[in-house]
């Protein structure tokens, strides 16, 4: 459940982070890499989701951890979150558990 977040802005933020040290010099452009992007993150630290289990049935993102879902799995779901149960979890991670993750690969 996030509130108050939007993955563009965070992305934003972690971008003008590594500007500002570059112009700083305390890092090189050449230094900037996927790793330390994910650095200054809000979520960083925290593994990135394997699952994203997406209510309402909308096939969108809606602009929720833009980067961290590169590579998770999405499962939709048709109900809507006020209506979503133990029993609708249970059969998303077992959507999920019959999958063959491909991290991009094809």
């Amino acid at each position: 459940l996030a509130l108050s977040y939007g993955g563009r802005e965070e992305i934003v933020e972690a971008a003008r982070s590594l500007a500002a040290d570059a112009a700083a010099g305390k890092i090189s452009p050449a230094d900037i890499d996927s790793t330390l992007f994910a650095s200054r993150l809000q979520t960083a630290g925290i593994p990135d989701p394997d699952l994203l289990i997406r209510t309402s049935g909308e096939m969108r993102v809606s602009n929720f951890l833009l980067w961290q879902i590169s590579y998770s799995e999405m499962v939709i779901v048709r109900k809507f979150w006020p209506d979503f149960r133990q029993k609708d979890l249970f059969e998303a991670v077992q959507e999920y558990q019959c999958r063959h993750r491909r991290f991009g690969a094809l």
